[in-house]
């Protein structure tokens, strides 16, 4: 039997109650008909945020060297309430609020982490986090290989990545790719409630520094999640792919929210012409799951990928690159085909940040263009 967490049960059954009460009131008659929760099994559901928030509070009980720090993480809940609860939980040593400093925060936790912490930095958004950039590259990344291997650092960055909505250009990049291509990192970047939980244990029980990128618009998003997922040990080891949706006919590889967009693309595809689209969730950027990603381009002989990042120097070029020196390149029927976000800095404007990223209709023209439909 799986060992359920309270976090997660408790958010599980007040959505539920949430939910249901909100339709009685919608319909009064059907008061009368509530009854409380049976015990029959049954899917459950979780939001992203729910997900995220379990999860820290289940490593913080698991761990006293676990801590969170950053700015309004504690007496504010979190910019996006992903910490509510915590502080009155743990505590003000366990969570901590900073100044508007991610520089400083930064080298806080990265020299608590050398100091044997293991420490969760949270940034309001990725993008604030070029203040702290060296800290996270050339103190955290590289002090293992510096020191012979003798001096880990045990630390999660976490916060959201990528565009969000209306948010402008200085906060609405993609650091999937920068993140990537420095040895001494390892970075995630989740999809599903599942892999929130399991890829944020993951994190924080890694010895090495991991860059944990989420999603802004995903908190709200809802995810059923199995008996395993809400188990206080429930973690997805890095560098390894999910395949969302079987296919035969092309693969569809993507990674956060745009997987979504393939998953709607695969549907319409086989809906319009019968062809039955591959999907996969990469989960993890580094290391990237290059054996699940020749295995399935094998199978299926045409490959798009799929990212919200600029297009130069991207996962999906990445993606390009090492199907070239493996040996799926023999496989494929048609060249790779990359979407991505525009080579632009995100426009504000509403209309012209609809056009500056993938979306449904793109992947669909892109599958075509593959598959010469």
């Amino acid at each position: 039997m799986s060992k359920f967490s309270s976090v997660a049960k408790t958010a599980h059954l007040a959505a539920a109650r949430t939910n249901r009460f909100a339709a009685a009131a919608a319909n009064p008659a059907a008061v009368s008909a509530l009854r409380m929760a049976s015990g029959a099994s049954g899917p459950k559901s979780m939001t992203v945020r729910d997900a995220l928030n379990s999860a820290i509070a289940e490593e913080l009980d698991r761990d006293d060297d676990v801590f969170l720090m950053g700015e309004e993480v504690a007496q504010y809940n979190g910019a996006y309430k992903i910490s509510r609860g915590l502080l009155d939980r743990f505590g003000e040593r366990r969570v901590v609020d900073t100044p508007i400093t991610e520089m400083g925060f930064t080298g806080l936790t990265v020299g608590a982490a050398l100091a044997g912490l293991k420490p969760i930095c949270e940034f309001m958004t990725f993008n604030f986090a070029m203040q702290s950039i060296d800290h996270i590259i050339n103190s955290a990344a590289k002090t293992l290989y510096m020191s012979g291997g003798t001096q880990p650092c045990n630390i999660t960055f976490r916060g959201p990545n990528g565009a969000a909505a209306g948010v402008g250009a200085q906060h609405s990049q993609c650091y999937a790719a920068w993140y990537g291509s420095i040895p001494g990192l390892k970075v995630v970047s989740p999809y599903s409630a599942e892999d929130y939980r399991g890829l944020f244990k993951a994190a924080v029980r890694d010895p090495n520094p991991v860059v944990f990128l989420e999603n802004e618009i995903a908190y709200n998003d809802v995810f059923d999640v199995s008996e395993e997922a809400l188990s206080t040990d429930y973690v997805i080891p890095f560098g390894k792919l999910k395949v969302e949706r079987e296919g035969t006919d092309i693969t569809l590889v993507s990674h956060t929210r745009n997987v979504l967009h393939c998953l709607q693309a695969a549907e319409q595809l086989e809906k319009d012409y019968g062809v039955k689209a591959e999907v996969l969730n990469l989960r993890s950027i580094k290391p990237l799951d290059v054996p699940g990603i020749v295995e399935s381009v094998k199978k299926t002989g045409h490959l798009v990928t799929v990212e919200a990042g600029f297009p130069a120097f991207g996962v999906g070029s990445e993606i390009c690159a090492q199907i070239m020196e493996s040996e799926a390149f023999d496989y494929l029927d048609a060249p790779v085909e990359r979407v991505t976000g525009c080579e632009v800095p995100t426009p504000y404007a509403k209309e012209l940040e609809d056009f500056a990223f993938p979306d449904t209709e793109i992947v669909m023209r892109a599958s075509r263009k593959v598959l010469g439909l």
